[in-house]
């Protein structure tokens, strides 16, 4: 028998978005295909507002999130103007002249009980080996501008990479907000302007716009932005500040007529930051993330726009942040997602892939209107603990470098790092060993590129490796020629795209 909303019924039965852009929309999207029983979902934004959008790189597990929409794949990236993305290019990051690949997937194919980085560590010293991106499949594709999607089958080393997307955020989010309407999500237009809490326990009750509109809900998904409208704004739950760890808090971004065409994104350190580039179908994105403390706004203006593939097609714009995360991410009955939640600068591309993760959780740990308090505080833990893994996986790439050029490379050398993140490092240095306390998004190939790539190259092999009757150099040089040969193969990028997901004209 239905219930509707009598006091024994504790479901949720109205939740509200406050905010939209990819975070909302995401949350739309994911909240409106989940929730099949008598659920009013209600978005609001204001196009005077904006949204950031600078998320326009994204790593593997986004394509899990659209898959669980019944997202066809085609169909999104013709809608997001989308390119691929086999992992990402850093430049002068360990030191001027350097550069070294992030690949999605692994390095070779496993051959032994050994892991393969330890073969190639006692082949590299004895000058038998190439770079360590000449045995990642993603490399031997990215490097010929080249893609294809993997294959199934575990045996050939076609199967031993992935992929992601590089896309127009502004466009994602209007992909799913036409998904999440044709759900029944209800959007309203305007500007939150109060916020009004219960007296009994200081929950948000609801929100009135500047039409004089009241909008109540049991829960609330604070999208707000870096405000943290309701969140912080409402509740004054705090922030953890990073900046010692990561001082960059600044962006300028511009988008560019499209240069080559690469089948992954760049990050090009500089002298006081460093600067993204993403391709897409229509345009490349550019971005110029600094510390304000080593750098004006004017010159980090000048710099990237002296270092375009081609024409502006817009004035830049400038963004400011704080690296960190709000103290609880869900606090009562609000939950912040994307920027509302913290920000983590994006050097690998995890801006999306938080908020995927947030929708993920909240879906796991659902609640009722009672808000169980053990459900939300190991929701909070949760988060904590994939901020500060990601962290610290973002802070390897600053604490590794041989720079001494100029005070941003000099001061984060120096600096001192968290504990895990340091005992990783020592591991590693010391033996080769990749190690971890917990479960990790980045996994070994993840870690071991940065770690070789910034030069933390380790005082000795595993000793095993000296004990088994592996032909190592002739496994590595196999590896090297059939990847090779499996890339060449490949369609070009472009080519591929033409043939399976190529987005009208603008």
């Amino acid at each position: 028998m239905e219930q509707g909303n009598s006091e024994g019924d504790r479901r949720i039965r109205r939740v509200c978005i406050v905010g939209g852009g990819s975070a909302g929309w995401m949350a739309a999207a994911a909240l409106s295909n989940a929730l099949q029983c008598g659920v009013e979902i209600t978005l609001i934004e204001s196009e005077e507002i904006g949204t950031v959008g600078v998320g326009e790189a994204t790593i593997p597990p986004i394509k899990l999130f659209n898959q669980s929409l019944g997202i066809d794949e085609g169909d999104f990236v013709r809608a997001t103007q989308g390119s691929f993305k086999l992992g990402i290019q850093f430049v002068d990051w360990a030191k001027v002249g350097n550069r070294y690949f992030h690949p999605f997937g692994t390095f070779g194919a496993e051959f032994d009980a050994v892991p393969l980085h330890h073969y190639w560590l006692r082949a590299h010293a004895a000058g038998t080996a190439g770079p360590l991106d000449d045995y990642a499949m993603a490399w031997a594709a990215a490097s010929r501008g080249r893609f294809d999607v993997p294959s199934p089958d575990r045996q050939l080393v076609q199967s031993t990479f992935d992929y992601a997307y590089h896309f127009d955020a502004g466009l994602y989010a209007a992909f799913l907000r036409r998904y999440a309407e044709a759900k029944g999500v209800t959007r309203f237009e305007g500007k939150v302007e109060q916020v009004a809490l219960r007296g009994a326990d200081g929950f948000v009750e609801s929100v009135q716009l500047d039409d004089g509109r009241t909008v109540a809900a049991d829960l609330f998904i604070d999208c707000s932005g870096f405000r943290g409208l309701l969140i912080e704004g409402a509740l004054a739950t705090g922030y953890d500040d990073w900046t010692h760890w990561l001082p960059c808090d600044r962006a300028v971004a511009v988008p560019c007529t499209r240069g080559e065409f690469t089948p992954y994104t760049r990050s090009t350190a500089r002298a006081a930051g460093w600067q993204w580039r993403i391709p897409l179908q229509h345009r490349t994105g550019n971005g110029y993330v600094h510390c304000s403390q080593f750098i004006g706004g004017d010159e980090a203006t000048a710099t990237l726009m002296a270092n375009l593939d081609g024409e502006p097609l817009a004035d830049p714009r400038v963004l400011r942040f704080t690296t960190g995360k709000r103290k609880q991410v869900w606090n009562r009955n609000v939950i912040a997602v994307g920027l509302a939640s913290g920000f983590m600068e994006p050097l690998e591309s995890t801006s999306l892939h938080l908020i995927q993760t947030a929708i993920t959780r909240l879906l796991a740990l659902f609640p009722d209107r009672d808000f169980d308090p053990l459900g939300v505080a190991e929701y909070n833990r949760l988060t904590a603990e994939e901020y500060a893994r990601i962290r610290d996986f973002i802070i390897l790439h600053y604490k590794l470098t041989t720079r001494d050029d100029a005070e941003l490379w000099r001061y984060c050398a120096a600096m001192s790092i968290p504990h895990e993140l340091q005992w990783k490092i020592d591991h590693f240095r010391r033996s080769g060993r990749l190690v971890s306390a917990g479960p990790e998004l980045f996994l070994n190939p993840s870690w071991l590129a940065v770690h070789i790539g910034q030069f933390n190259i380790p005082q000795r092999w595993d000793p095993m490796t000296d004990l088994r009757a592996v032909d190592s150099d002739r496994m590595l040089a196999g590896l090297n020629r059939v990847m090779g040969e499996a890339a060449d193969a490949m369609p070009t990028h472009q080519a591929f795209i033409d043939r399976h997901c190529k987005a009208p004209a603008l």
